[in-house]
């Protein structure tokens, strides 16, 4: 790849999946020496602002990454020009990234899962609902996509 990545990684409120899913991206990026511009949202504008769940944040710590100042934010039509790629976490959103597309978006959109060859056209699980259970499973989901991702980023892949 001749120009540095940039990826955006898209929840519906950007407080579980796609911040777990920036950091284990960035941790992965980092220790391949791949630079990398990498930001996360939420397609709703429910906690713009907002620190990550607790969870997230206790699941991120348990591998030694920071991420309580990260911030929520919403999709932007700016970000579709803005990111090489963009990446949801399941279908739902997948659909509205691509109906909020503007004309002359260059980004490319996919989901997150899609990565992995034997994972096409699943859902990262939305733990929200749930125990820390479920964000060890985000964790497990995304941090083995954003390793292909690195991995097919530097050619290796």
């Amino acid at each position: 790849m001749s120009h540095t990545a940039s990826i955006l990684f898209v929840c519906l409120g950007n407080i579980c999946r796609s911040p777990l899913a920036e950091a284990a991206f960035r941790a992965a990026a980092d220790e391949a020496g791949l630079p990398v511009h990498v930001d996360s949202v939420g397609t709703a504008g429910y906690h713009v602002g907002e620190p990550p769940d607790p969870r997230s944040i206790r699941t991120a710590a348990a591998r030694g990454i920071d991420i309580r100042h990260y911030r929520g934010r919403q999709l932007a039509v700016s970000d579709y020009r803005e990111f090489t790629h963009i990446f949801a976490m399941d279908h739902e959103n997948l659909r509205n990234i691509e109906a909020r597309a503007p004309e002359g978006a260059t980004a490319e959109i996919a989901l997150l899962l899609d990565l992995l060859p034997h994972r096409e056209g699943d859902a990262v699980g939305d733990p929200y609902y749930g125990g820390d259970d479920g964000f060890e499973r985000t964790w497990a989901e995304v941090s083995e996509a954003a390793q292909a991702l690195v991995e097919r980023l530097s050619g290796q892949g």
